[in-house]
């Protein structure tokens, strides 16, 4: 199993990259995030690797950090995801997002991936909900366990459904009635949710 690659960037394109190492050039298929993230082509560059071994062909997946690298191994878990899906959906979601979109069970920002349906997408959220904790920087874990707080509050759930009906996305309206005082009234928690949500606009 090749674990990194450590080498020269020579040539960059919409799905993958090129590294030479010892005068070898490897290509890697990558996520836009991680294709964004690169150095400019010339300059020495790291990448996270996975070797997907099929019948028909052996590919190289790229990832700027070992969380990206997590995610995509998560996502190839999930019944019906291979790794160009898993691609897909990291592509439209970096790790800290994926984990809040997952936790919040935020179907509709999974199926913004190119060719990743509804009935994938709630897959996706099913099988990988008590899994994505330890994905992401700190700040992420506090808004996931936040997140789901939420479930444990009839008040907050029914605060995120109105926030959800008014237009707002699922992961950010859990996020913020997440942070929120459990105590408070459901009218209270949309008031609060509505002054933050539209300061983010």
């Amino acid at each position: 199993m090749i674990y990194n690659l450590n080498g020269i960037l020579t040539y960059v394109d919409p799905a993958f990259v090129v590294v030479e190492c010892g005068g070898i050039g490897f290509k890697c298929f990558a996520s836009t995030n991680t294709i964004t993230s690169m150095a400019p082509v010339g300059t020495k560059v790291n990448l996270f690797t996975y070797l997907s071994v099929r019948e028909d062909a052996m590919d190289l997946f790229g990832f700027a950090g070992q969380d990206e690298l997590d995610a995509f191994k998560l996502l190839i878990s999930v019944s019906g995801i291979g790794p160009k899906a898993a691609m897909s959906i990291l592509s439209v979601l970096p790790p800290d997002r994926l984990s809040v979109a997952v936790s919040s069970g935020d179907v509709k920002a999974i199926t913004a991936a190119q060719g990743v349906g509804k009935k994938t997408a709630e897959r996706v959220v099913l099988e990988l909900k008590d899994k994505m904790v330890g994905i992401g920087s700190a700040s992420v874990a506090s808004v996931v366990e936040g997140i789901r707080s939420v479930a444990e509050s009839d008040n907050a759930q029914e605060a995120v459904e109105v926030l959800v009906s008014l237009g707002f996305n699922q992961s950010d309206a859990a996020s913020v009635v997440g942070a929120m005082d459990k105590s408070l009234s459901v009218d209270d928690m949309i008031r609060l949710g509505l002054k933050q949500l539209s300061s983010q606009i």
